[in-house]
């Protein structure tokens, strides 16, 4: 695309007297038949008008493919426009005409020697983007012609038509040496071609990182250093990317790259600025820190840093991640440069919560009385969840800076005192932190915190609240009465505010026996006999077996001194900070995230000199084990979780709260464990109780991470697979997607008259649990909630039960909830498993069910058939499994469109020995990749179905999902 977008920018400097959208106009029926007649016109006027028309048709959409001999034919031409428009044409229809485009091969070894360089450029640019396996051997002689033409331009072109060429065929390039003629130019005399040569092998290399293709030395490094200074600035982005991959042989060799790379902080271009950066944060890990070099380079990356933020937001976002990252590593070079941090009236809300956090990073005893003044006048803004996050910001400010935190403190209560309510609620919050730091030191101000316990409605708050007076029962006089205020609604409480609760009651009776027995008893009595939570009924139970046998015990455990809390509690984990900075200037900087878990195939990790190795130097083994590490990591094994259901929270949230972060879980999809079950079950098989009818199993953890693709894509295409891209017969039209019939789920006599039945369908990309919610009873049933445990995929409701009107005696109504897959993720048995919890105005009752895995197939899941047959092979065999699906008397036609509507698609087809093997492809909701060849005999009603997936659990639930659709 960024091809035709660039030789159509060209063609404008041609610019015909009269305007080109005359082109995109015409809707005659018999266009075909007249373009062809002026196609081959004796008048080069009017045939290069019929390339334009022709043009402007493929553009719109239109099929022009006819037309292919007619406009190759106009490829003998010296206008150079028409020559462009030609090759745009080429460019777009040779995928689906391989035959026809060996008519050009001609045409373009012709145009390699003509004497233009310009038409040398544009005929190898344009056969290196012809992805036609039958082109490319054409293309190797003019090629390695263009590689050593006199001209700098065409060398250049031709560099970046071999990093094309290895795409298509790697094997191909290997063995005509192209490869080494690639390493060749970097020692070119022209920056550009230097630059050029650089990002060709730096593309090749990533897509086979075990290549060793970028052999960085000294020598190599000169040159590059040479051509940065004359390069345009996206060729320094290249060179300068290079340079952060190469590990210096000592601080003298360090520190002379740096002398050499600094110039370019001071470039216009951001990009290039972050990319010198990048290399200067990696290069400084060699220099002493004793070395004068050390701190003028400390000075010198400061003000690009500051310069950046002036740019548009857009801009200042991307360089604030990056800052937040260079903060966390090294935070002197910006410890002085606090004010330009400091947040404006018009700034996005994006831009300022950013700020604010990079403003705690570089908090010290030297700026806090700035920033405190800067945060108190935050937290006056109209902005509430910019606000809530000021009032955190100064808690956090108390926790670092320990001389503040008496400053902080007054500052926590000068804000308390607005009486605003989500100001006060924060507040206490935070307040509850620095008890937590500062034991016995700043309890005065209880008694303030006392008087606003009214106005508190948010459950952190609350419970924060709570905690303070049990912590603190025996300096507050009338505790008891405050913490018995909390019970009369006790069942109305989150579980968050319950447990809390009923631990402040307990340490308020251990303090205070004799007064508070009574309170005490109650609490105990409400938490293990009138609830239904069982880790709030678990807990009341051992509070109660230990207060009964052993108080002394009891106090020991419960009034025992508590940890102090760690200052900084969301810096990035060190090893994956060294990997971020080593990855500044891109979007995992952005993002915080390594790329191998956003961008498939990226499994090798570069790290800072001096720590452990760096990504060079590793062995390919050691790579490749440390990708299976990530992978397995990316989502934490739930081996020792009990995973219960029945501790939910199902009260409506607080109008007030902060709306969820778009990382985070959404409405529908809280965490469902409460934090305490799994710490007092030593027995991971024990049941659950309620109706679940017991206890999911947990195996090892279930890694939702993209699944790796394959490092080369660019595999030769050989071998028995080789035929697969004969496609022989196409996917017919849609039939409607499969609906499995409903199924009961819930039924009336195990939830006091309810009934629930249900199924789940994807629906234009949405998947939706349909279901139909009937009352038994004899009472009306209103106020319906939803919940779900943790799932194997995340499924969560995207938003609220739906069910508007009360649901009378013997009423019955339909409901569809959408769902997504941004909720909490754990590991199922079996895999497609889901527990669910409803709540009505009678109770909360709690049943699973199974979904189809099918719902969980994405829209996007057509794999290309190249990178088809590059992931089969890749992925190991014993990741393969197969499966019979018996009494299915369909063609291979109708499976595979029965098959489309559920998003598995048909890649190709062949034919052998008179049975139809169907390759196909489907890809779930987190990423995952199945591959699967589906053979079907003539006469057979038994079909044979293997699945591969680097992911081998969710082969059994797709096998299902197949024979589901076909027998459907």
């Amino acid at each position: 695309m960024q091809e035709w977008a660039n030789q159509l920018c060209e063609n404008r400097q041609f610019g015909s007297k009269m305007t080109d959208s005359k082109y995109f106009t015409t809707t005659k029926k018999g266009e075909i038949f007249e373009l062809k007649a002026e196609l081959n016109s004796d008048k080069k006027e009017k045939k290069k008008e019929a390339v334009k028309k022709v043009i402007a048709s493929m553009t719109v959409g239109k099929d022009v493919s006819a037309l292919f001999p007619d406009v190759v034919n106009c490829m003998q031409t010296d206008n150079l426009e028409l020559k462009k428009l030609v090759y745009l044409y080429l460019m777009n229809y040779a995928k689906s005409q391989p035959d026809m485009a060996i008519m050009a091969v001609n045409t373009f070894v012709k145009d390699c020697e003509d004497p233009n360089p310009l038409i040398r450029a544009l005929a190898v640019r344009t056969m290196g983007c012809i992805r036609v396996d039958k082109i490319t051997e054409y293309l190797c002689e003019p090629l390695r012609k263009c590689l050593k033409d006199e001209d700098p331009y065409v060398r250049k072109t031709a560099a970046v038509c071999v990093a094309k060429l290895h795409d298509i065929n790697a094997q191909l390039v290997e063995d005509q040496g192209f490869l080494d003629t690639l390493k060749d130019l970097i020692s070119d005399s022209n920056p550009m071609v230097v630059a050029n040569a650089v990002a060709a092998l730096s593309e090749i290399a990533e897509s086979h990182p075990n290549s060793n293709l970028m052999d960085l030395n000294p020598q190599t490094m000169n040159k590059l250093l040479t051509a940065l200074n004359e390069c345009t600035e996206w060729g320094q982005i290249f060179i300068l990317d290079c340079l952060a991959n190469y590990t210096p042989r000592d601080d003298r060799e360090s520190q002379s790259i740096c002398e050499r790379v600094t110039p370019r902080l001071s470039h216009a271009n951001s990009a290039v600025v972050l990319s010198a950066v990048k290399v200067l944060m990696k290069f400084m890990e060699m220099l002493p820190k004793d070395l004068d070099y050390y701190g003028t380079l400390l000075k010198k990356l400061a003000p690009p840093l500051v310069t950046l933020l002036s740019a548009e937001p857009e801009l200042q976002y991307v360089a604030l991640r990056n800052i937040n990252l260079i903060v966390q590593r090294r935070p002197e070079i910006l410890k002085h440069e606090m004010k330009v941090f400091f947040v404006k009236y018009n700034d996005p809300i994006y831009v300022k919560l950013e700020k604010l956090d990079i403003m705690i990073r570089l908090a010290s005893q030297a700026n806090i009385a700035q920033v405190l003044a800067e945060l108190k006048e935050y937290a006056t803004e109209v902005d509430v969840d910019f606000v809530r996050k000021a009032v955190r910001a100064i808690g956090r400010c108390a926790i670092k800076v320990e001389q503040s935190a008496e400053r902080c403190v007054s500052t926590l209560l000068d804000l308390i005192q607005t009486k605003v309510n989500y100001v006060v609620q924060e507040a206490i919050v935070v307040i509850k932190d620095i008890f937590r730091k500062y034991p016995n030191k700043y309890e005065s101000v209880i008694a303030t915190l006392c008087e606003n316990l009214d106005s508190l409605d948010e459950p952190e708050a609350r419970a924060a609240m709570i905690w303070i007076v049990g912590e603190y029962a025996e300096r507050i006089d009338n505790a008891d009465e405050l913490l018995e205020s909390f019970l009369e609604g006790f069942h109305d409480e989150s579980t968050q505010v319950q447990l809390q609760l009923r631990t402040a009651i307990v340490k308020l009776f251990l303090k205070k026996p004799t007064e508070t027995q009574e309170l005490v008893q109650q609490v105990l009595s409400l938490a293990t006999q009138d609830s239904d939570n069982p880790d709030l009924r678990d807990r009341g139970y051992i509070y109660w077996r230990l207060l009964s046998t052993d108080p002394v015990a009891a106090k020991e455990v419960v009034l025992a001194e508590k940890p102090l809390i760690s200052e900084e509690t969301d810096l990035i984990e060190p090893t994956l900070l060294e990997e971020l900075i080593c990855h500044i200037g891109t979007l995992a900087s952005v993002y915080h995230k390594p790329p191998s878990a956003f961008v498939e195939g990226r499994g090798q990790h570069k790290r800072l000199p001096g720590s452990g190795g760096s990504a060079e130097s590793e062995s390919p083994d050691a790579v490749s084990a440390g990708a299976a590490n990530e992978v397995a990591a990316v989502i934490p094994s739930q081996g020792d979780l009990l995973g219960d259901l029945l501790n939910l929270d199902l009260t409506p949230p607080a109008t007030t709260g902060p709306p969820p972060h778009s990382g985070g879980m959404q409405l529908g999809a809280m965490d469902l464990l409460g934090g305490g079950l799994d710490s007092l079950m030593g027995d991971e098989s024990e049941p659950l109780g309620g109706d679940l009818g017991g206890s999911p199993a947990m195996g090892a953890g279930f890694g939702a991470a993209p699944a790796a693709m394959p490092p080369a894509f660019s595999a030769p295409v050989s071998g028995g697979l080789e035929d697969l891209f004969d496609l022989g017969g196409g996917v017919g039209m849609p039939l409607g997607s499969f609906c499995p019939p409903k199924t009961v789920w819930l039924p009336a006599m195990k939830a006091k008259g309810l009934e629930i039945s249900g199924t789940f369908v994807r629906h234009a990309g949405v998947i939706q649990m349909e279901m139909t919610i009937t009352n038994k009873a004899m009472s009306v049933m209103t106020g319906f909630a939803i919940q779900f445990n943790r799932n194997s995929f995340g499924l969560a409701p995207a938003g609220p039960l739906q069910v508007l009107t009360p649901l009378s005696p013997n009423q019955n109504i339909e409901v569809s909830l959408p769902l997504n897959t941004v909720g909490p993720v754990m590991k199922m048995e079996p895999l497609n498993n889901l527990q669910v919890a409803i709540k009505n105005n009678i109770d909360v009752f709690y049943f699973s069910c199974q979904y189809p895995i099918s719902v969980l197939f994405v829209e996007d899941g057509k794999m290309e058939r190249q990178v088809f047959l590059a992931t089969w092979k890749d992925i190991a065999n014993e990741n393969e499994s197969q499966f019979q699906i018996k009494d299915c008397h369909l063609n291979s036609d109708t499976a595979s469109n029965k098959l489309q509507t559920s998003n598995i698609f048909t890649i190709a087809k062949r034919t052998v020995d008179g049975q139809d093997m169907l390759y196909q492809s489907m890809k779930l909701t987190n990423g995952i990749w199945v591959l699967a060849e589906l053979k079907i005999q003539a006469g057979n009603p038994n079909y044979t179905v293997s699945l591969k997936c680097r992911a081998p659990e969710v082969s059994q639930c797709v096998f299902q999902s197949y024979e589901a659709v076909l027998k459907n």
